[in-house]
């Protein structure tokens, strides 16, 4: 059994959105209509950016949309969309094609999933290839990927 990241449901291909909040109301979404997170949690993250700037745009082309600990919560989980165009955040790593929405319960019980996810987004080529998938189950191959 392959273990996974990010399952099937919480994963939507090549989305048009407007705007940086567009993509992470909808990376969001996914994890609301799982039953994941609430609405107020979407706006935290917003909101995160607007304080704080877009620090979450972690690398070039790639947004690892998140907030603080929330009541809004319900379970720790990971959401991912690619976008068929670039929306600028205000960074260098501008256009953000890969949104990943994280959530997460406290401020540890996640960190072995963002470790996972993170050997994962190192591997040369992996941003680029969630770019460019043009369907759930290619994104879903290459961020599960054991490789």
């Amino acid at each position: 059994m392959k273990e996974e990241l990010v399952s099937r449901e919480l994963i939507a291909a090549r989305l048009e959105v407007s705007d940086w909040k567009d993509g992470i109301r909808k990376a969001g979404s996914l994890l609301v209509d799982n039953g994941d997170i609430e609405e107020a949690y979407i706006e935290e993250m917003i909101d995160s950016v607007l304080k704080l700037g877009p620090y979450m745009v972690i690398t070039k082309g790639f947004a690892l949309a998140h907030s603080a600990p929330s009541e809004a919560v319900k379970r720790n989980s990971l959401s991912l969309i690619n976008l068929s165009e670039g929306v600028e955040f205000g960074s260098v790593n501008d256009p953000v094609y890969v949104i990943m929405c994280l959530a997460c319960t406290d401020k540890t019980s996640h960190m072995e999933e963002i470790q996972k996810v993170a050997m994962r987004l190192m591997k040369k080529g992996t941003i680029e290839a969630l770019k460019d998938a043009q369907s759930i189950d290619e994104l879903y191959e290459i961020i599960n990927s054991k490789e």
